[in-house]
């Protein structure tokens, strides 16, 4: 499990000024904590610990020493600004079931011979215990052609006895549909042979 060091954040500093100085402030709660905890991390840490980590992940934080086993529950992103503005964190304890998501990583595109290929859902809800809990799903669609579609409940979450969904098991993740323009129109032949009716009367 990845460890992220924080300290605790003075709330008299403005966030956008601890921005300018490179940080990242966040949050961290739970059952066991009675006021939620203020946080700030240096950006270059958060930024490291993304890259392999994301919303629904689970890490240790260090708080000024102290370690957290938490849950990344929430992260402000701002596309804008290309950064993260702020993270809530959670606090994870062993009997307690939590609510959180797992992001659908799509694998296998390029695969794809025929049809365009659309991604309906980005992640699935659902609520376990902390050893159940898992921040990512891989949906491989390599062998998908046009009418085909992967749904919530044909992936092994669903059938997972320690995974409780809330996002709908029928719902469509990703299909495969035909193009748009791959029909050609019915009433193109007829006018070419309009057409051709035209040329032979000119000549």
């Amino acid at each position: 499990m990845n460890t992220l060091k924080a300290e605790k954040r003075d709330m008299t500093v403005k966030a956008k000024k601890l921005r300018r100085e490179g940080f990242v402030i966040g949050n961290v709660f739970g059952k066991k904590i009675k006021d939620s905890i203020p946080v700030m991390m240096v950006k270059k840490d958060v930024d490291k610990l993304f890259k392999t980590n994301r919303k629904g992940s689970q890490i240790t934080l260090d708080v000024d020493g102290e370690d957290y086993n938490v849950l990344i529950k929430n992260v402000d992103y701002n596309p804008l600004a290309g950064r993260i503005d702020s993270i809530e964190f959670q606090e994870l304890v062993q009997d307690e079931k939590v609510h959180s998501v797992a992001e659908v990583i799509i694998e296998n595109h390029d695969q794809v011979a025929e049809g365009i290929v659309q991604l309906e859902l980005t992640e699935i809800s659902y609520t376990a215990l902390p050893a159940a809990l898992v921040d990512h799903v891989q949906v491989d669609i390599g062998s998908m052609k046009i009418g085909d579609m992967i749904r919530v409940k044909d992936l092994d979450i669903a059938s997972n006895p320690d995974i409780a969904l809330k996002t709908d098991p029928e719902a469509i993740i990703v299909a495969v549909v035909a193009p748009h323009n791959a029909a050609i129109p019915e009433d193109e032949p007829a006018a070419e042979e309009g057409e051709e009716a035209e040329k032979t009367e000119e000549e």
